[in-house]
């Protein structure tokens, strides 16, 4: 179920973009029936005005947006619409139908902005500003506090619509609004997310086992901290959320989001069944309060241990490619060396296979043909020493302007006995010779044929497609697998796509990775485009 990246060059803004497809059909009906439950089991925490302080509806909502894309907005409005029309919240027969329409759509459309936003800065060239989960926890803080400031004008101009009068009231109800929607997502979108990946045919979220130590340390921390808050209620200094807190970040901090979304799952149960029902609107207010800050600080914290880990793994990565590299200088210099013994003789028997094969020609059908099979063969392996001589030779620093007709040949050339080997077809679209980019051929060749090879290696006995053209001012080249229906996309360790990524980098270029429902991968790698390569 993933999505084309937000900036992918296919992306633009037409009428159909902002339509649902087939495909979401699905979603958008359980999201229906889970908009009408979760928005039922709110007016169990319902307080002053309008607003509930648990509105796991925000979460649903939320869930949806992140995971098929900002452009399910309208249909997601249209639905939680629907829904309050089925239970009378809007009567059009009242004159101020119009305006409780607004204040029903206005926080899907904030929730969807922020989604769309947050998805920009983490794409592309923009990447390394918000390193995976941290795109997630910024955008689950920001979308409720962002759809809180949009409602401010209409709770300051028509106080009536929620029940409140005052700027005080009318803080307190938005307040209440913020904290209620925060909670929803924090707590019902993560497993929302984690249960719609074990659909997918990509490799859905894994749930981190703890060993019988860590669950341990972790169980007596929690329970100790719960205790402590326990204790000093009892002793008439209420409800304090500071022990809890510093016991859900030091999960977070040790153990990751997971953990420290378990540890908030048993602090929310234990908030929420004090606060249900018939509650004074303050103290619950008070207790959601804490109950926010704890789960802001916990998800924060588990998110931060996780892109640290994420981290030592790509310097790890990264070492274990230096030493890789290391090793390559050495097996080019010996594949160097072995093709220049090899090429000046292979020259020769090529010509000399190009000459029998000219005066055999009059000579009987069988000496014709093994002539003419002699000298196809010594040809392909002196077009396969020159590309090995090209490929392996010293590299020249400075960028030369480079038709991508040539680069595709050189790469397809190189791909396609891996390609044969593995049973794969390999189908290359027609280059445009007036597409042309400033690089290092070499370079761009590793790149395209490092995407190449994750592709062949990864689809088995389907077929690989290759294709460039040109979107606006750049250059698109688009890998496809289709991967055969009993194998899905086998993810390894990256190593070609991390190299593939820093060389495209190095030109101007980006370079995504999109799987759809039906396990089809594309790799769409973008690089500026120059004028006449001449």
């Amino acid at each position: 179920m993933a999505t084309m990246p937000f900036d992918h060059p296919a992306m633009h803004f037409g009428l159909h973009t902002w339509l649902p497809r087939r495909s979401d059909a699905v979603a958008l009906s359980l999201y229906a029936a889970g908009f009408a439950l979760a928005h039922a089991v709110a007016v169990w925490w319902s307080g002053e005005g309008f607003y509930s302080l648990w509105f796991p509806a925000a979460g649903l909502r939320f869930a949806l947006l992140w995971r098929l894309g900002a452009r399910l907005t309208p249909a997601v409005a249209l639905i939680e619409l629907a829904v309050d029309v089925a239970k009378g919240v809007i009567v059009f027969a009242s004159p101020d139908w119009p305006i409780a329409v607004v204040g029903i759509v206005r926080p899907v459309l904030a929730y969807g902005l922020v989604v769309a936003a947050i998805r920009r800065l983490a794409s592309g060239r923009r990447a390394e500003l918000l390193v995976a989960p941290m795109p997630f926890g910024l955008a689950a803080v920001a979308a409720p506090h962002f759809a809180a400031l949009v409602a401010l004008p209409q709770a300051m101009l028509r106080p009536d619509m929620t029940g409140v009068a005052g700027a005080q009231s009318i803080v307190l109800s938005l307040t209440a609004f913020t904290v209620g929607d925060l909670l929803g997502v924090l707590i019902v979108a993560p497993p929302v997310l984690w249960a719609a990946g074990l659909g997918a045919r990509r490799a859905a979220p894994q749930w981190p086992r703890m060993r019988t130590a860590a669950l341990v340390e972790a169980v007596l921390t929690l329970g100790g901290a719960i205790g402590i808050v326990a204790a000093l209620d009892l002793l008439g200094l209420g409800w304090q959320p500071m022990p809890v807190l510093l016991a859900v970040a030091w999960i977070g901090l040790r153990f990751g989001r997971h953990a420290a979304w378990a540890a908030l799952l048993v602090v929310v149960v234990l908030t929420l069944s004090r606060t249900a029902g018939a509650v004074a609107t303050p103290q619950r207010l008070n207790l959601h309060l804490g109950l926010s800050m704890i789960a802001v600080v916990g998800y924060l914290a588990g998110s931060f241990a996780d892109s640290q880990r994420r981290a030592r793994t790509d310097v790890a990565r990264r070492d274990r490619l230096l030493f890789q590299a290391e090793r390559l200088k050495t097996l080019r210099a010996m594949s160097v060396a072995v093709i220049h013994e090899i090429s000046q003789p292979l020259s020769t028997l090529a010509i000399e296979a190009r000459h029998l094969n000219a005066i055999a020609r009059d000579a009987g059908p069988e000496i014709a043909a093994s002539a003419e099979l002699i000298d196809r063969k010594a040809d392909t392996l002196s077009a396969l020493v020159r590309r090995l001589r090209r490929f392996g030779g010293r590299v020249v620093d400075e960028p030369t302007p480079l038709p991508l007709v040539a680069l595709m040949d050189s790469v397809v050339g190189l791909a396609a006995p891996e390609a044969k080997a593995a049973h794969v077809r390999l189908n290359v679209a027609p280059v445009d010779p007036d597409l042309a980019v400033l690089g290092q051929e070499v370079e761009l060749a590793q790149a395209v044929m490092n995407l190449l090879r994750n592709a062949i290696q990864a689809c088995g006995d389907a077929t690989v497609d290759l294709s460039v053209d040109a979107v606006g001012d750049r250059a698109r080249v688009t890998i496809t697998n289709r991967c055969s229906p009993s194998r899905a996309p086998q993810p390894g360790m990256g190593v070609g796509t991390l190299v593939a990524r820093a060389i495209v980098a190095a030109h101007g270029g980006s370079l995504d990775r999109d799987i759809d429902t039906r396990g089809t991968v594309r790799a769409i790698l973008t690089l500026p485009l120059i004028g006449d390569p001449a």
